[in-house]
């Protein structure tokens, strides 16, 4: 990036920042379920047209809703699009779950994607970051720069408003769909990650999802669990007859103790205090 870390430059237009993607040649667009690489996508389409395609990662980190959102996605732009498999968890460093876990994440998963990227004729890889998330501690954004990876929006100065704004204007159909996070993110720093700890995380998530929730988080330290949703929706989960419930949806899975977090997402609790 031109740009030195944590700083904004000026946003680009469109014109520019597709511009920009077309230079690149034939391009692998990382693409998760959200709306930032979704954008980048869909630009990346209108720029090099059949030279563009998506690859989205699946594995134990990456909840199955995520994927479909992708795979939908990338069908409504008309982009050539693989989901291939990749598992983290075959990295120590990453098991062991320090506070820079993210950057042993992106290293397994940056490395899948250009392996790909290389046997399908690749000459540039980018992804959805963008100008607001520079402003944040992301040790994996280094891993994804040590493998090469360009951020577009991030280098036109986009924030998230303007990729919203961007998203809704070519009828993007996860335009307004709330920011996701990998599995790993809800465990506790320094607590060991496996695969049926993050199976459970997602199992207990998608209970509040079919419960009409639109932004859950189930935070895990030990056995306890705390529930986070949306601040104006705590009151509907913390009706008694609804609260037992999901408590034992989620007690079933293997979680001791479940709290529902009375402030609600973007709080951040002190897990250590949860009570059984």
């Amino acid at each position: 990036m031109s740009e030195p870390p944590g700083s904004t430059p000026r946003r680009w237009e469109e014109p520019s920042l597709t511009r920009r993607i077309a230079r690149g040649g034939r391009t692998l667009v990382a693409l998760s379920g959200g709306v930032d690489s979704a954008l980048v996508a869909a630009l990346a389409f209108e720029a090099l047209g059949k030279e563009a395609l998506a690859v989205t990662l699946s594995g134990p980190a990456v909840a199955h809703a995520e994927v479909e959102r992708a795979t939908r996605v990338a069908s409504d732009i008309g982009l050539e699009h693989h989901v291939i498999p990749v598992n983290p968890l075959e990295s120590a460093a990453y098991r062991a779950n320090p506070s820079n876990r993210c950057y042993f994440c992106r290293s397994v998963e940056a490395g899948r994607l250009v392996s790909f990227g290389a046997a399908h004729g690749v000459h540039q890889y980018v992804d959805g970051i963008h100008a607001d998330d520079l402003t944040d501690d992301r040790p994996g954004l280094l891993a994804m720069n040590e493998a090469g990876f360009q951020h577009p929006l991030a280098e036109g100065g986009w924030t998230k408003a303007d990729v919203r704004r961007a998203a809704r204007a070519r009828g993007l159909s996860n335009a307004d769909q709330p920011s996701d996070a990998c599995l790993a993110s809800r465990v506790a720093h320094g607590q060991p990650i496996d695969a049926p700890l993050l199976a459970r995380i997602e199992s207990a998530e998608a209970i509040l999802l079919e419960r009409g929730f639109r932004r859950v988080r189930v935070r895990v330290r030990g056995t306890l669990a705390r529930i986070e949703v949306d601040p104006q929706e705590v009151a509907r989960l913390s009706e008694p007859r609804l609260a037992a419930e999901v408590r034992a949806h989620v007690r079933r899975l293997g979680f001791e103790a479940v709290e529902i977090d009375p402030n609600g997402y973007g709080h951040r609790p002190d897990l250590s205090r949860l009570s059984a």
